[in-house]
């Protein structure tokens, strides 16, 4: 008989994870609906002609594909069978083959199906339109601690405005559940396409700018080695890339890592963006701005204005690209640093991502938590309560039908007060019924003997101190919720 088992990539969740994880979800949930986000579902599964083209090169690589249903090979109408798959297309490639055999695919993040939700239904939608979305994702990469193939992802985006105040909130956001799920050690990272565009612009625009971008991106992952050797194989030249890391290996605070890179920008000759709104034409040459290190600017200003009291938890990192291909805007990362873990979170502004789907000019930004990144850096940390396979808080105990079925008044009323009550199913020695209380965790247990019953009492033992107390029956329920 084969054993059994499950996908590499996946997990099953006991009871006590799921506690766990319900946890990380709930404190994510209450910050969304805090800051005025709703909740929304999109279906697993997308057509591809909705996911592809969002992800980039290597994202859309990632993409897990599903056969159409049936006989995907061939088309049979009225007796006549019909290859889909040619010996051309074959020797084309998968190219060639996938479109004859795969229609849809599983969703690789929220934020894709949610602007193809917009686009659906503009009519009824009221801009700004923000919503929340706690759904699994999956993605074809290769499974390691902390990156899964099936895995949650808690999104939160805004559609139908440009202003940075979302930007700002977003940071607030990450700071308030990361401080209420008690990781204090953590850096929200934030850069800014534009800024990213300039450095490319001071660079004299050698190479291609995705590739710039990709490479860049794995800065963390492969180091500057690693970085070097693939922009020299695409087909940058080593002046170039020294050029490269003095930009950004600025440093300083927020605000001098802005002033620095800006007065490497005007040195290497790089045009600005455009125009400062407050702009004059008396003070037009001081009103000229690079439009990333500008919004990065007002950014930390909106977040000093809204009281927020971490800046030595805010970095403006030059070198973060999130290699999604549709951010235009600010991009963010959250990093939990005494953990070896990647970030947690992350996201950034899209000006253009509902256009693809007929909807274009509508801005929106967002971002995402990934709970199973979450959950091993709390588990890492050791900062989950303790937490019993069953939210039963209390269980009744009996030795005879009798007495269960006697039990079962006491069972109801702990039950209509909010009480997680169970009653063991099987009459039995006392010492298996707490056993069983022991093993799953739960945290009082009541005799229900033959002595208690005929006294009209209950006997409570306390199971993490044995501390025991007896109640008259009728005291039971406002005990418990007191």
């Amino acid at each position: 008989m084969e054993k059994p088992s499950i996908p590499q990539g996946t997990r099953d969740f006991g009871p006590a994870q799921v506690a766990r994880r319900q946890h990380i979800f709930n404190v994510i949930r209450r910050t969304f609906e805090t800051f005025g986000y709703a909740p929304l579902e999109t279906p697993t599964l997308e057509n591809l002609s909705v996911l592809t083209g969002k992800y980039g090169d290597e994202g859309d690589q990632l993409l897990f594909k599903v056969l159409n249903s049936g006989n995907f090979l061939v088309k049979e109408r009225r007796g006549e069978i019909t290859p889909l798959v040619t010996a051309a297309d074959l020797e084309a490639g998968p190219r060639a083959v996938l479109p004859k055999i795969a229609e849809k695919g599983l969703r690789y993040d929220l934020t894709v199906p949610f602007a193809r939700y917009v686009a659906m239904n503009r009519g009824t939608l009221t801009f700004p339109f923000k919503r929340y979305q706690m759904q699994p994702v999956w993605r074809a990469d290769r499974p390691q601690r902390g990156r899964y193939r099936e895995f949650y992802q808690c999104d939160a985006d805004v559609v139908g405005t440009d202003s940075l105040l979302c930007e700002a909130e977003i940071v607030l956001m990450m700071a308030q559940v990361l401080n209420g799920l008690g990781l204090e050690d953590f850096t929200i990272k934030i850069n800014h396409r534009g800024v990213l565009r300039n450095i490319y612009q001071a660079l004299g625009g050698e190479g291609k700018e995705a590739d710039l971008f990709v490479a860049i991106d794995k800065l963390d992952k492969i180091e500057r080695d690693g970085v070097s050797k693939e922009l020299l194989e695409k087909g940058f030249s080593e002046p170039t890339i020294d050029t490269l890391f003095a930009l950004l290996s600025v440093e300083g605070d927020y605000a001098e890592k802005l002033e620095r890179l800006l007065a490497g920008f005007v040195t290497a000759g790089v045009e600005p963006d455009g125009l400062r709104p407050t702009a004059t034409s008396e003070d037009d040459d001081d009103a000229t701005f690079y439009r990333g290190l500008n919004e990065l600017a007002e950014v930390r200003d909106l977040l000093q204005a809204s009281g927020f009291r971490q800046f030595d938890r805010l970095e403006f990192d030059p070198t973060l690209a999130r290699g999604l291909s549709y951010y235009t805007g600010c991009i963010f990362e959250v990093k939990i640093n005494n953990v070896a873990m990647g970030s947690v979170s992350g996201g950034g502004r899209y000006d253009n991502l509902t256009g693809a789907f007929g909807l274009p000019g509508v801005s929106g930004v967002g971002f995402s938590f990934g709970v199973d990144r979450l959950y091993d850096c709390l588990e890492s940390l050791n900062l989950f309560t303790e937490t019993g396979e069953t939210p039963t808080r209390v269980l009744l105990t009996h030795f005879s039908t009798e007495a269960g079925r006697a039990a079962l008044p006491l069972l109801a009323e702990l039950r209509a007060a909010g009480i997680p009550a169970e009653l063991y199913p099987d009459a039995g020695k006392l010492q298996k019924q707490f056993k069983y209380a022991d093993a799953k965790g739960i945290p009082l247990v009541l005799v229900l003997g033959p002595e208690e019953l005929a006294a009209g009492v209950a006997k409570i033992k306390i199971m993490k101190t044995g501390e025991e107390k007896t109640l008259a029956l009728s005291e039971v329920v406002a005990a418990l919720t007191t």
